[in-house]
């Protein structure tokens, strides 16, 4: 059996469709939700997702594919929020024991097999540029999730017309005025929001902090709060290697609309994998928004080992905890004195990797709750 993911619309599929003949097909029928970060497809139900949505059983079909194809749109350098959704919902192809994998940090294999992949990616004008963002980048998901890459193509895209375009007037931002949004579906009990806690205690002026996972289904909502601010701070959890789907689906829909004064956009990423180098590509995405957007890029800290740094940082600043809490505060001074930084990468100080890695393989829960949120918790949040 061949697999094929992708995310053509009706027209574009039925021009193609026959050379998929006999394949099975993942496509967007509008039923899918983003992964909650609960972990159940580790420790609940081990390799298919506890969300029921049609889309539960994306580890097991890749696992039995003979060779796997991905088409997407190209976006920030990767997937689209669909075709990112569906491997995001992936993760229970492979387990949630770290080893070290080419040198770096990664998730054990669930299955004895190295997948055969091959990306098709369809974009307008892609320079070398875009190319190679979109290779490092799918050489980072094979890597962790164990498959490689057969081979990458890029097709000439003519996207159609975007009629979806806000009056200048109405998003005049208030250059004064930040947001933090906390892109983790976890909420008030997540690591990007225990950064932005320690964020927001030394910023000035006006401040607002929110949680992404109240305004799922009011995307719109969100985008009016985000586009009268001056400044943004994304905080969120690297989701296989790149920006969570739920995120990604709100940055591609601020990409629509216009605004009549720049806006300086920071960023603080982090993820449970040792190496904050491995954040790089999801920076990197960030960085491409802005310049679709026409907004500035002010720059940002990435942490690795995030679950330990946001529980060490919310009872001290010393620790394991000194490096990422020193660039926090350097970050603070640039979203206040809107200034522009360089990204900061962050590992842990004075804490090995090895130690790392033995404490975090020997710390997952046999069921009940994660970091204090029960599953059936988070999953009522995607349902609202």
């Amino acid at each position: 059996m061949n697999l094929l993911i992708h995310d053509l619309n009706e027209e574009e599929w039925k021009e193609i469709s026959a050379d998929y003949r006999g394949w099975e097909i993942i496509s967007d029928n509008g039923t899918i939700k983003p992964c909650v970060g609960c972990f159940g497809c580790w420790v609940k139900e081990p390799g298919e997702c506890v969300i029921k949505d049609g889309y539960e059983k994306m580890g097991a079909l890749i696992h039995k594919a003979d060779e796997v194809t991905v088409i997407s749109r190209y976006t920030y350098g990767g997937f689209s929020s669909f075709v990112k959704n569906v491997f995001d919902r992936s993760i229970g192809w492979v387990l949630p024991y770290f080893e070290i994998y080419e040198n770096e940090m990664h998730h054990k294999k669930r299955y004895p097999e190295d997948k055969p992949i091959t990306f098709i990616f369809r974009g307008s004008g892609l320079t070398d540029a875009d190319k190679q963002k979109a290779n490092d980048y799918v050489k980072a998901v094979c890597r962790n999730l164990r498959g490689y890459v057969k081979d990458i193509v890029f097709e000439e895209y003519k996207a159609q017309a975007n009629e979806a375009v806000i009056s200048r007037e109405k998003y005049i931002c208030d250059p004064e005025k930040t947001v933090m949004l906390n892109c983790s579906l976890r909420g008030d009990k997540a690591n990007s929001r225990k950064f932005i806690e320690r964020l927001s205690s030394d910023l000035n002026g006006n401040t607002v902090k929110i949680n992404l996972s109240a305004y799922l289904n009011k995307v719109n909502e969100l985008i009016d709060i985000l586009g009268r601010a001056g400044k943004i701070v994304f905080s969120m959890p690297l989701y296989v290697d790149g920006i969570p789907s739920a995120c990604l689906r709100v940055m591609e829909e601020m990409e629509k609309y216009r605004y009549e004064e720049n806006k300086r956009i920071y960023v603080i990423s982090n993820m449970g994998l040792y190496e904050s180098h491995q954040l790089k590509n999801l920076m990197g995405m960030v960085k491409k928004w802005c310049e679709k957007c026409g907004f500035t890029y002010g720059g940002g800290v990435s942490i690795g080992a995030g679950e330990m740094i946001g529980s060490v940082m919310a009872a001290t600043d010393k620790g394991p905890a000194k490096n990422a809490s020193e660039a926090l505060v350097k970050l603070a001074d640039a979203v206040n004195t809107t200034s522009v930084i360089e990204d900061n990468y962050i590992d842990p100080y004075k804490f090995p990797r090895f130690l790392y890695m033995l404490a975090a393989n020997s710390g997952w829960p046999k069921g009940g709750k994660l970091n204090g949120l029960k599953r059936k918790d988070l999953l009522r949040q995607i349902e609202r």
